[in-house]
């Protein structure tokens, strides 16, 4: 077949280590190559289509053969062995490079450029189209919620240690009044009309189905009745 009609590839957990041919692909959009023994990436250079590029779980340290796929917007390198912010500024220059994730932590992949605790924002720096970085949104609707919610975890985390310890809890005190969830038997007159009703209902439904039931008898005897065969005397 025509390697140049090939749009999307899914080469996950193989074992590959090279990529052989697969830079003839020109006009791959999509590529999953994660979970595998990947070190050189020399020909994905070609795939100036390539939107969507996945690499997580490799040993990958040099990104700079992606600086000619140019239409690459999502890039996932999280679980290899990228080793410093320097290593990203080969892809300056993908103008559309939108999504970047270098840890994941439901997979509890990560590169050493991660221990850098302002890698985050010398990013940021490098990319100043970024949207989604490690998985979260820094931009456009939905980033206000996430930095709101990691300054409330941050602000939680500071609270709870003190000098490097895990400081004592409160003990937990209820917020209603004792007595709160039990029920309470009312002396509304209204209520227990109302109960009064609907006991009379329910017992009238039992007497008719009680009927039914002794109708539908009788009823199914007296054709199994007719369906017997008649017998005369001779």
């Amino acid at each position: 077949f025509d390697l140049e009609s090939i749009m999307f590839q899914k080469l996950r957990n193989l074992g590959i280590y090279d990529l052989g041919c697969i830079g003839e692909c020109i006009n791959l959009e999509r590529l999953d190559l994660s979970g595998n023994n990947i070190t050189n990436l020399g020909p994905l250079s070609s795939l100036r289509r390539l939107l969507v590029l996945n690499l997580s779980a490799n040993r990958i340290s040099n990104l700079e053969p992606l600086s000619s796929c140019e239409s690459l917007q999502s890039l996932n390198v999280a679980g290899n062995v990228i080793p410093s912010v320097d290593n990203l500024h080969a892809l300056k220059s993908l103008k559309k490079l939108e999504s970047i994730r270098l840890k994941d932590n439901t997979y509890n992949y990560t590169n050493p450029v991660c221990k850098n605790s302002l890698y985050r924002t010398l990013i940021l720096e490098i990319f100043p189209n970024m949207k989604v970085l490690d998985g979260e949104r820094v931009v456009g609707r939905g980033s206000d919620l996430y930095q709101l919610c990691k300054d409330i975890d941050d602000a939680i985390k500071a609270g709870m240690y003190k000098n490097g310890q895990l400081s004592e809890l409160p003990d937990n005190k209820s917020w209603v009044d004792d007595g709160f969830w039990e029920i309470k038997i009312s002396n509304n007159a209204i209520v227990d009309e109302a109960y009064k009703q609907f006991s009379d209902v329910l017992h009238e439904c039992r007497l008719l189905n009680s009927r039914a039931a002794h109708v539908i008898s009788l009823n199914e005897r007296t054709v199994s009745l007719k369906s017997q065969p008649k017998q005369y005397a001779v």
